[in-house]
């Protein structure tokens, strides 16, 4: 990236007075600081666009991307890797700087052993509910565990062994001692190493202990150089926790941590905890399901890097949380794909027309512009026959007011081609249902003509009969009926699940430039909205996913808003 990627905002001002101050030396050094225990989603994607953003911008400035490795039985790397492929993706490069936790544990049990020797930490052999019981409450103070005046010397004989592996999971704990009175209950003794005989993914057997995250994600912060440590506002309580443990172990480096309001979008779930159970549950296709709000979701359902960069810099970054609707999304990728999407021609429904009088035995070939958008597009040649398919929705046989396409005695034109007049309808005998058109056509109303043309209300899309493609296409639906910021507490979240999210169309026909096309591609169906090409299509059986269809919800509810 070679723009600027971030409008002003609190922590960009912070961030420009520190380097006027020559704080930090006068580097700025952030981080994308991921678990890797789940794939990342469009929350993550605001808190990428932020460090990495932030340093770019800098002069000088680095974004490491590191792995909060610290908990060896959720993590995995198939996530490692996700990961890198969404940073990537968004468009970002963290150059040589990725670095794991789980590189610095020699060096995070050292420094134990120095807070041990300082009388600043102690194994307790206290159960979690009776360390539970003694921590106190928000308006009653904490009590001393019994364990906390045992002496150095068998604080470090019993941390040893626990290295060693000889306790079995949970007998002991090493604790922090701070203040068990402390009003912020982060800081009544917390916990620094819990014993787990667990198997690591990228160290193995070699450790039986391993560091908690509000002990491992500062040092590894300070070992790192971190200038400024950004995190969301659930945070803030425990900074006096990250602070407390980089002074305690004598880090050369001091990180600041400043925090910032997560991203909360309508209709949809941004809990890891959440998504994990919608895929494990089987609620949903997997971590790539075009109705999550994974990065892996929304580039299958066809949203590009560039709208969700741009949808992140205009939400800013605030202090205070809020509610962020997800019309406001659905903007952006429009806008983004208005410019780069090819159009073509696609009936979700189709309907069948005969126009009487064109030759049985003539297609012709008509000329259709590619992206009225983008001048160097070009244009494609688009086969037009005796029968085409329209949409079902493009005809009434008794038209409501205001309803300007198809109908028994009206004229409308065809995109790209000709003026049409409906002159006779079919009609399964049984149910009653129109089965097909029987239409006239007007061969001097050809589109493009030099000559005057007459005017109609409606221009409505098509393909032809015989040159079509057929195909499969997923609309995509919010995932909820609720915000879960409005369920009622203790509610199971999965019964706000939208029942109609996903709605697969088969026998749709798309016209035959589509036939080569490969996942991944972007499309504009004409007067229905973007679709992507799915990673399930293959050669006689493509498959699409509705990106956003064209109407702009946001448009009206922005317009409706008063002036800011």
């Amino acid at each position: 990236m070679s723009e600027p990627t971030g409008a002003s905002n609190f922590i960009r001002e912070i961030v420009a007075a520190d380097l006027a101050a020559g704080k930090h030396g006068g580097r700025v050094v952030t981080r994308f600081p991921p678990e890797p225990n789940g794939y990342l989603h469009i929350g993550h994607a605001k808190s990428i666009c932020l460090n990495f953003g932030l340093a770019h911008d800098t002069p000088g400035g680095i974004c490491h991307l590191r792995f909060d490795d610290t908990n060896p039985t959720t993590e995995d790397p198939e996530y490692v890797q996700a990961i890198q492929d969404d940073v990537r993706w968004l468009g970002f490069d963290w150059q040589d700087k990725m670095f794991f936790a789980s590189d610095y544990f020699e060096q995070l049990y050292d420094i134990a052993v120095r807070l041990i020797r300082k009388g600043k930490a102690y194994v307790d052999t206290l159960t979690v509910e009776e360390m539970r019981a003694y921590r106190g409450t928000l308006m009653e103070p904490g009590e001393n565990s019994p364990s906390r005046d045992r002496s150095i010397e068998e604080n470090l004989d019993l941390f040893r062994a626990m290295r060693a592996g000889e306790f079995a999971d949970g007998t002991h704990v090493l604790r922090a001692k701070i203040d068990m009175a402390s009003p912020n209950i982060n800081l009544r003794d917390p916990v620094l190493y819990r014993i787990r005989h667990a198997t690591h993914y990228r160290t193995g057997s070699t450790w039986r202990l391993y560091p908690a995250y509000d002990y491992a994600h500062p040092l590894s912060d300070a070992i790192e150089g971190i200038t400024h440590s950004i995190c969301t506002l659930e945070f803030e309580d425990h900074r006096p926790l990250y602070n407390w443990v980089v002074e305690q172990a004598e880090a050369p480096h001091q990180p600041q941590q400043i925090e910032f309001a997560r991203l909360n979008l309508t209709y949809t779930v941004l809990s890891k905890r959440k998504l994990l159970e919608s895929v494990e549950k089987k609620l949903v296709s997997g971590w790539d399901d075009p109705r999550l709000p994974t990065i892996k979701g929304l580039r299958r359902r066809g949203y590009t890097p560039e709208a969700i960069r741009a949808f992140c810099d205009h939400i800013g970054v605030a202090k205070r949380e809020a509610i962020v609707e997800m019309q406001l999304l659905e903007h952006f990728v429009r806008e983004d794909l208005n410019k780069r999407a090819p159009r073509v021609m696609a009936v979700l429904r189709p309907l069948k027309i005969i126009l009487d009088n064109y030759p049985d035995d003539q297609p012709e070939e008509l000329e259709a512009v590619n992206n009225p958008e983008d001048s160097s597009a070009g244009t494609r040649k688009v086969p037009f026959s005796r029968v085409l398919y329209i949409e079902q929705d493009d005809f009434r046989e008794d038209p409501p007011k205001q309803f300007f396409r198809l109908a028994p005695g009206r004229e409308v034109r065809l995109r790209y081609a000709y003026i049409i007049k409906c002159v006779g309808v079919t009609k399964d005998p049984q149910t009653g249902e129109v089965t097909e058109l029987h239409c006239t056509y007007d061969p001097t109303t050809k589109s493009g003509a030099s000559q005057e043309q007459r005017k109609v209300k409606a221009t409505i899309h098509w393909v032809s009969a015989a040159h079509a493609v057929k195909a499969e296409v997923r609309l995509y639906n919010p995932l909820l009926v609720m915000d879960l910021t409005k369920m009622p507490p203790d509610h199971d979240w999965t019964t706000y699940l939208n029942p109609n999210s996903l709605e697969q169309i088969t026998g749709c026909l798309v016209e035959p430039s589509l036939r080569q096309t490969v996942p991944g591609t972007r499309y504009q169906f004409e007067r229905l909205g973007y679709f992507c090409t799915d990673t399930d299509s293959a050669s006689g059986a493509l498959i699409f996913n509705r990106t956003v269809p064209l109407k702009d919800a946001w448009a009206k509810i922005e317009k409706a808003q008063p002036p800011r």
